[in-house]
C-alpha cells in the first residue's frame, strides 16, 4: 500500500519535516510493510526553507543578522550547491517568531535582516533565490530589505531615511546608485499565497497591518504613508505596482520586490507542489496523509491540506488531515476532497502541552488511524469470504 505523507508545519510546536516523521512512525508501528513516501510540504511562509531544501537536496546555512527591530540573531536559509539556489524565508529573519508579546513594533521593524540574507546568498555565487514572503512582522514596505542590499531612500532635504514602516511617508527620492550589481544576474521567484494589492480596503496596512501591531488609530497613518512611498516608487521607475496581485504581500515587501527587482511571484503551494513532483507521486498512491497545526474554514484559501486534496480528487485517492485545533464547519473542505480531519490530541491538556507534545501526539493519532485501516480491511475481508 502506498501512502503519501505530506503535511504542512504546525507552527509553533513542529516542522513539516517533523511532522512527516511522527506519521511514518506512527503508521510504520502498525503495519511496517507500507510503503511510504515523505514530501514535508509548505506555503511560502514558515517552513518554507526547511521543506525545499529538504525536496531539493540542499543543506541549510546559518548567518548572523538583524531580527524585525535589530537584535542580532542567526537566521537559516537553504543552498542547493548544485543549482547555485538560495532558499530564502522572511520569517527567517524579519518574522513574527522573533518578537515576544508586547515586542510588536510596526513603526520601526523593518525587513533589512532578510536583505542580509539574500546579500550571504549572493557572496555564495546564487543564480537563483527563492524568497517566500509569509510570517514577516513589517509594514516597511521591503525598504529595509533594499538598505540592506545598496539602495538609499532619501526626505525631501537628500537625507537618508532609515527605513521601517513608520517612515515610509518621508521618502521623497530614491538613490539606487549602490544597489547590489550582482542581483541583475539573479533570477528571483516570490513564493506566496497572498494576492492582495498594496493599497486600500484589501491591502497590506487594512489587512495584514493589525497582525503585525499596527493600532487600529494608527491605520491611516501607515495607509498614508504607504501611499506616499508607492508614489515615489512609481516616479522613480516608470512603473505602476500599486495594484499587481501580490504588492500587499508581507507588508507592502511584495510592491518594492515587482519595482526594483520584476521577480516572477508563485503560489507557495504550487512551487513546492512542482518542485517535489506531489501531483505524479499521488496519481499513484492509494491514500494522502497531510496535516498543519489548525483546520479550520480558511484552510479552503491556499491551505495545503485542501491543496493536496484537490489533487488527490483528481485520482479518486483518499485523504486524511490531522490537525492540532479543528475548528467551525469543514463541510465545504469535505467538498474540495478532504475525506476526514482527525484531532492528534487524546486526552485533556493545554495548548501549550499539546505544542510541546506534539511530535508524539501525532505519531499515537497516525498510528490510531492506521489500526482503525487495518480493523475495517480485515472486516471486509471475511465478509467476502465467509466460512461455511
Amino acid at each position: 500500500m502506498k501512502i503519501i505523507i505530506a503535511p504542512d508545519s504546525f507552527k509553533g510546536s513542529m516542522t513539516s519535516i517533523e511532522a512527516s516523521e511522527a506519521i511514518r512512525k506512527g503508521l510504520l508501528e502498525v503495519d511496517k510493510d507500507l510503503d511510504v513516501i515523505l514530501i514535508p510540504m509548505a506555503d511560502g511562509g514558515e517552513g518554507t526553507v526547511e521543506a525545499l531544501t529538504a525536496i531539493l537536496g540542499g543543506e541549510k546555512q546559518s548567518e548572523e543578522v538583524k531580527d524585525p527591530i535589530g537584535r542580532k540573531v542567526h537566521a537559516a536559509f537553504g543552498w542547493i550547491e548544485k543549482t547555485k539556489t538560495a532558499v530564502i524565508e522572511t520569517a527567517a529573519a524579519s518574522g513574527l517568531p522573533h518578537l515576544e508579546e508586547g515586542e510588536l513594533d510596526p513603526y520601526h521593524a523593518s525587513t533589512y535582516g532578510t536583505g542580509q540574507l539574500v546579500s550571504r546568498a549572493l557572496d555564495l555565487g546564487a543564480d537563483k533565490v527563492i524568497l517566500g514572503l509569509g510570517g514577516s512582522a513589517t509594514v516597511d514596505a521591503g525598504t529595509g530589505f533594499f538598505e540592506a542590499l545598496g539602495i538609499r531612500f532619501l526626505d525631501e532635504g537628500g537625507n537618508g531615511v532609515q527605513a521601517s514602516g513608520g517612515t515610509l511617508g518621508e521618502i521623497k527620492s530614491i538613490d539606487a546608485t549602490n544597489l547590489d550589481s550582482r542581483l541583475a544576474d539573479v533570477e528571483f521567484t516570490i513564493a506566496s499565497d497572498v494576492s492582495n494589492p498594496l493599497l486600500g480596503r484589501e491591502g497590506a496596512v487594512a489587512v495584514f497591518g493589525p497582525q503585525k501591531g499596527v493600532a487600529e488609530d494608527k491605520l491611516a497613518f501607515f495607509e498614508n504613508g504607504m501611499a506616499r512611498y508607492a508614489e515615489t516608487v512609481t516616479s522613480h521607475t516608470g512603473k505602476d505596482h500599486r495594484s499587481d496581485e501580490g504588492s500587499g504581500a508581507a507588508g507592502g515587501f511584495g510592491f518594492s520586490l515587482l519595482a526594483f527587482l520584476q521577480p516572477k511571484f508563485e503560489s507557495g503551494f504550487t512551487l513546492i507542489s512542482k518542485l517535489s513532483e506531489l501531483e505524479s507521486h499521488i496519481s499513484q498512491a492509494r491514500l494522502v496523509i497531510t496535516g498543519e497545526g489548525k483546520v479550520d474554514a480558511q484552510s479552503l484559501y491556499g491551505k495545503v491540506p485542501v491543496g493536496i486534496a484537490r489533487i488527490a480528487a483528481k485520482y479518486h485517492v483518499p485523504t486524511i488531515a490531522f490537525a492540532g485545533k479543528i475548528e467551525g464547519d469543514l463541510q465545504a473542505a469535505k467538498q474540495q476532497g478532504l475525506s476526514s480531519v482527525l484531532p492528534i490530541v487524546d486526552e485533556p491538556m493545554t495548548l501549550a502541552e499539546a505544542m510541546e507534545q506534539g511530535p508524539i501526539l501525532l505519531q499515537r493519532a497516525a498510528s490510531r488511524f492506521m489500526t482503525n485501516v487495518q480493523l475495517l480491511s480485515e472486516k471486509k475481508e471475511k465478509s467476502s469470504n465467509p466460512t461455511g
